[in-house]
């Protein structure tokens, strides 16, 4: 694996990156550097990303040079650790008003509506982290043949549930808010609720897979 890019973020946090293309054998090694950071009596939070790790530590107790080679030591020396997850099923309800933006899919794509869709359920993804807002899971292992960019103009409110593609990846609004990803589906199923615990019903490694609840082309 290509060696990370270690850099400073302010004066008391520190970035490793990992040059693209975002893959579960990266994510497995930033949650296994992570893990490791997470015993370093110098580091106040840990911060795993897509492709990335940042720490937030203590000025008075260490500097970023000596941060940065322990954490290149652990990049490179612990075992690749895939979390434990769990198997989730989530049901969608493709197309029509729950996915208006399945036929531009299709289009981008040159597949039929229904192949959109049946690749999409077909999937079997990983959780790589939660980000954007609470329990929004960024998934690895869209088909590369459902690749599509994200919308040019974002909406100003996407309803809770909706199951969007952006980019390489796949993912479920858990909340109303602005966004710019191409609406295929929608689901019923709550992913955040702060009143469970955890709020979040995805986890970094959880393993996700959709099912066809209904298909309105």
């Amino acid at each position: 694996m290509n060696q990370p890019r270690i850099f400073p973020l302010g004066d008391a946090a520190l970035v490793c990156e990992a040059p693209p293309p975002a893959t579960l054998e990266c994510q497995q090694r930033v949650w296994a550097a992570a893990t490791a950071a997470r015993d370093w009596p110098q580091v106040l939070e840990v911060v795993p990303g897509m492709n990335n790790l940042t720490l937030v530590f203590d000025p008075l107790e260490t500097d970023a040079d000596a941060l940065g080679e322990q954490l290149l030591t652990a990049w490179n020396t612990v075992a690749e650790a895939a979390a434990p997850g769990r198997d989730v099923e989530i049901p969608v309800q493709y197309g029509g008003v729950f996915g208006p933006d399945l036929q531009a899919v299709a289009e981008h794509t040159g597949l039929r509506a229904r192949e959109v869709v049946e690749r999409h359920a077909g999937g079997a993804y990983v959780v790589f982290f939660l980000g954007f807002q609470p329990g929004f899971a960024y998934m690895g292992g869209l088909d590369a043949a459902l690749h599509t960019p994200r919308r040019a103009s974002p909406r100003l409110e996407v309803p809770a549930g909706s199951v969007g593609i952006g980019g390489e990846q796949t993912g479920i609004y858990p909340a109303v808010s602005p966004g710019g990803w191409q609406l295929i589906g929608r689901t019923e199923v709550p992913l955040f609720d702060p009143a469970r615990r955890p709020p979040t019903l995805l986890q970094p490694g959880d393993r996700v897979r959709f099912t066809i609840a209904g298909l309105h082309a």
